[in-house]
């Protein structure tokens, strides 16, 4: 089952003195949500999620999985970037079993635990071809795999399919979230794509910038997989859009850091 994810008060400057980047951006993720985090470039929303991922800590405040302060990165809350960062000389199946082999699995252990993801994944008739000689699709499909293979409770995404090509992206924009309910993962991904929000998440939430704060979400109730052209889609992308366009003006008393709304009711 995956991780509850809380952020406590997340303020972050980057250098002493300086204008906050984020501010006090606070509330919950439920275990096994899938989350997505839009705003503009500059907002922070990358910063929120390399803070997720204990690869940065946030100079007020603190992140909190399953109770626990995020501190250091884990094995357990994996991070997929916007390049797949293999290693080329490397094979198909050597890359998606690194984590494993850096964890002290014995080698036939990792090997025959990849297997069964990359079979998942698309890719058991390239187990033994090297990655230079795969598509951006497919070297992020070796990347998920990497990802998962460790068991992850948490999966943070950072626009790694925002590269690829129509065709990869949309396969990947369905398949991720499929795996990720299928194993009860928590997946947060950040994105500046409405449509890739709504065809992922179960909820959306809506950063401004100068400081970057959560002020908004929307709750996506629609069945799985998510149709681009079906009314309900058309629907929201276009609730979406208007509750994105108010993070503009950017007006005082607006209701902001709403996230974890309706957490009762989603945990019931």
């Amino acid at each position: 089952m995956g991780a509850s994810i809380s952020l406590d008060y997340i303020t972050h400057r980057f250098s002493p003195g300086a204008a906050p980047t984020l501010n006090k951006i606070e509330g919950r993720i439920a275990p096994g949500e899938l989350v997505a985090l839009i705003g503009r470039s500059g907002c922070g929303k990358s910063t929120l999620l390399h803070m997720l991922a204990g690869l940065m800590m946030p100079s007020e405040g603190c992140v909190r999985i399953n109770g626990h302060q995020v501190v250091r990165p884990s094995a357990k809350w994996n991070m997929m970037f916007q390049k797949a960062s293999l290693y080329p000389w490397m094979s198909v199946e050597e890359n998606a079993a690194l984590g494993l082999l850096f964890a002290g699995m014995p080698k036939r252990a990792a090997a025959k635990r990849v297997n069964s993801l990359l079979e998942m994944v698309g890719l058991n008739d390239k187990r033994d071809v090297k990655v230079q000689s795969l598509s951006g699709g497919q070297q992020q499909r070796v990347a998920l795999a990497r990802s998962l293979a460790t068991d992850p409770d948490v999966l943070l995404l950072d626009e790694p399919f925002s590269a690829l090509d129509a065709f990869a992206r949309s396969a990947l924009q369905e398949e991720v979230p499929a795996i990720c309910r299928e194993r009860g993962i928590t997946m947060v991904t950040v994105t500046h794509d409405i449509d890739e929000a709504i065809t992922m998440a179960d909820r959306v939430l809506i950063m401004s910038q100068n400081p970057g704060r959560v002020v908004d979400e929307l709750d996506v109730d629609l069945p799985w997989p998510r149709r681009h052209m079906d009314n309900g889609f058309q629907s929201l992308r276009e609730g979406l859009m208007q509750r994105f366009k108010t993070t503009d003006d950017d007006k005082p008393g607006h209701s902001a850091n709403p996230v974890g709304k309706g957490d009762a009711e989603r945990a019931a």
